[in-house]
């Protein structure tokens, strides 16, 4: 029999997703949430018992003790092709920092139209961790050093990647002791994919130990470079008001979506669309101006900085197209779906591509170079605003929230204390209390083969109620601030009461937002502060604190995973493993799936799952994040310890007279 055919309902949580799922139906064009439907994946390939690494193959094992063609086991297999995901994820995440780095050199030199140093104080900071001189020296001077130590950093033959320098000393230790510090970032994904080509490496265990040095390579190498060049060159992250989901679109003005990873076309745009110049073009073409908004990662980058609106995540980059009101969609690199351009087919949009490493068959393409920035900006807004013309029928829901981004680990350090005493000892001593019982990390992507935004808000919401401060970045954010949790007092309906005097006293969100996926170093920068402040043990693996990717899809987020494992972090992943192996194994025979997790806790104090139920996920957290609390000798969680004093307390007092108020809190009356 057929199967029965899913609802939008069970498509996605957004009622802006579903009314789109509708239209998409009633239309006749497909969606990825319907092409995964219909695509039933490989059970072979999914489990990681696939290999076609050379002409002799494909090698499909599907009986224990099989081997392929070469006399490859399923444990060799599972390690290469989870070795060359990471390798991929750490060479898309730091080919960003790369270019970064390149475009911080021409700033430095004049050589990048329309771009500054936003952020001297950071250039500063940063430029002498790595024993940059800076005193009586212009930005542009110090900015050319820090970029010819950044893009050496990519090349570099021997010895170790400089970011490595930031992390805890005790961390520093165990990675020289493994031999996994990273030497170069394109050194370590090259040998990656020499090691699992026919004939190389055929230990599972020594493949996943390279694993880690890939993987490493992008954490504290490409993607720390490119957070911090963006803070310098865009600003650093402070916290403001945004909007989220396609409700951001306007039926008057020409609707401009930027989706993809890379800032510095992003922000360029942001800049061009505000020119007088670009708002007259539009009024003559019989629009209000120029509407801007992001989709993905390029979202959170534009979101954090300038305030542009998210239209949404990773999966609403088809769903804003059925809107009918997006004039063009100017991508970049990653998660670009192929499909973009025959769904725009149906309507008028223009899918515009703009980077010499990506092309799609049927799309515009004006190549984005930083050294003609704003010129290039402006002719893509012209585009989309000649294009204006041509809009039909629209249909943009009605669906919008409100949400307060921003949250730099520089902001949070300044939060916490004031701009004369940043510390993070506030936060350690909530946790010490038990005010706070632990930190979460929830990050990564959207995947159609789950209810869009459930899994991450879902774990969400049930950490917040167990008084864990949670940290957000990429679209499992955008997930959480379009269901309202990332602003204030809409967000701590959902806090238990220690958590909810800790937000209410600074005056924060209970989840933060921290930015695109390259930013999860920040997450990593606020650990190793965190350690650094005491209290909380000497390194990030003694940290009361887990990281979640409940809805993950991409090779970089495998990458993301595995550098936060050897952090010291426990990782789970939603949904299926790539390891996973046959169904009928026995569970401690499958080598790499015990190794990544056991194997990786006893050398580097962190461990990466695949949990596919969030509950499950959910209790696994509460479980790490309390056995941690027990080895530091903190106290045990108890919620009702806390959540009787501060605005909770006046908000239960403040209908009594006002002798009994006074009573109720000091004790005695008084006049």
């Amino acid at each position: 029999m057929p199967r029965e055919k899913k609802t939008p309902e069970q498509h996605s949580i957004d009622p802006a997703a579903q009314e789109m799922l509708i239209r998409a139906d009633q239309i006749g064009v497909s969606t990825a949430f319907s092409r995964a439907e219909d695509m039933i994946p490989c059970n072979i390939g999914g489990a990681g018992m696939c290999c076609k690494l050379c002409g002799m193959g494909p090698c499909r094992l599907v009986k224990d003790g099989q081997t392929g063609v070469c006399g490859a086991t399923i444990d060799t297999m599972q390690a290469r092709n989870l070795i060359r995901a990471i390798a991929a994820g750490s060479a898309a995440h730091s080919d960003h920092g790369r270019d970064m780095a390149f475009t911080l050199k021409a700033v430095a030199n004049g050589e990048a139209e329309g771009y500054q140093i936003r952020d001297i104080a950071k250039l500063r900071v940063v430029a002498s961790r790595y024993d940059i001189p800076i005193e009586d020296r212009a930005p542009e001077e110090i900015a050319n050093d820090l970029a010819d130590l950044y893009i050496s950093q990519f090349g570099q033959q021997r010895g170790e990647v400089a970011p490595i320098s930031q992390a805890p000393e005790k961390r520093q230790a165990i990675w020289r002791e493994q031999g996994v510090v990273p030497r170069g970032v394109d050194r370590e994904v090259v040998e990656a994919l020499h090691r699992t080509h026919i004939g190389d490496d055929q230990d599972p265990v020594h493949i996943l130990s390279h694993a880690i040095r890939t993987a490493l390579a992008d954490g504290w190498g490409g993607s720390m470079i490119a957070t911090d060049v963006s803070d310098i060159l865009f600003g650093t992250p402070a916290p403001l008001l945004g909007e989220a989901n396609l409700g951001v679109l306007k039926d008057d003005m020409v609707n401009v979506i930027v989706h993809g990873h890379e800032p510095t076309l992003s922000e360029m745009i942001v800049a061009a669309s505000q020119d007088p110049e670009i708002i007259e073009y539009a009024k003559a073409a019989g629009a209000n101006g120029v509407n801007l908004s992001g989709i993905c990662c390029t979202a959170n980058e534009i979101l954090m900085r300038q305030g542009i609106p998210a239209a949404g995540n990773f999966l609403h980059q088809e769903l804003s197209i059925l809107t009918g009101a997006v004039e063009a969609m100017v991508v970049d690199v990653q998660c670009i779906m192929q499909a973009l351009v025959g769904l725009a087919q149906n309507f008028h949009t223009q899918i515009i591509t703009t980077s010499p490493k990506v092309k799609i068959k049927g799309a515009t393409h004006i190549e984005f170079d930083e050294h003609h920035a704003m010129t290039i900006a402006k002719q893509i807004l012209k585009t989309a605003i000649d294009n204006y013309k041509n809009r039909g029928e629209t249909q943009i829901p009605d669906v919008r929230e409100n949400l307060v981004p921003g949250f730099s680990h520089e902001y949070i350090n300044y939060m916490l204390g004031g701009s004369y005493r940043g510390s993070f000892r506030p936060l350690n001593d909530a946790i010490i209390s038990g005010r706070i019982r632990g930190v979460a990390a929830i990050v990564g992507c959207n995947n159609p083969r789950s209810q869009q935004d459930y899994l991450h808000t879902h774990v969400t919401k049930e950490l917040l109620k167990q008084d864990v401060l949670v940290v957000e970045t990429g679209c499992g954010a955008i997930a959480a601030a379009k269901l309202g949790l990332l602003l204030g007092e809409a967000g701590l309906a959902h806090v238990g009461p220690g958590l909810r005097e800790i937000c209410e006293t600074i005056g924060v969100p209970p989840v933060l937002h921290m930015g695109s996926c390259v930013d999860n170093t920040r997450i990593l920068t606020v650990l190793t502060q965190m350690v650094e402040e005491g209290g909380l043990g000497d390194d990030i693996d003694q940290i009361p604190a887990v990281g979640l990717a409940p809805e993950w899809m991409s090779e970089k987020a495998l990458s993301i995973g595995t550098y936060c494992v050897a952090s010291g972090a426990y990782v789970m992943f939603g949904g299926s493993s790539p390891v996973s192996g046959m169904p009928d194994r026995v569970e401690d025979s499958d080598i790499v799936l015990n190794y990544i997790s056991k194997g990786w806790e006893d050398i580097y104090g962190g461990k990466l799952e695949f949990v596919e139920d969030p509950d499950e996920m959910v209790r696994r957290t509460l479980a790490h994040i309390d056995l941690k609390r027990a080895d530091l000798g903190l106290v045990e969680y108890d919620p009702a310890r806390f959540g009787r004093s501060g605005d909770a307390r006046m908000r239960e007092l403040e209908d009594l007279p006002l002798a009994e108020r006074r009573q109720a809190l000091y004790g005695a009356a008084t006049d």
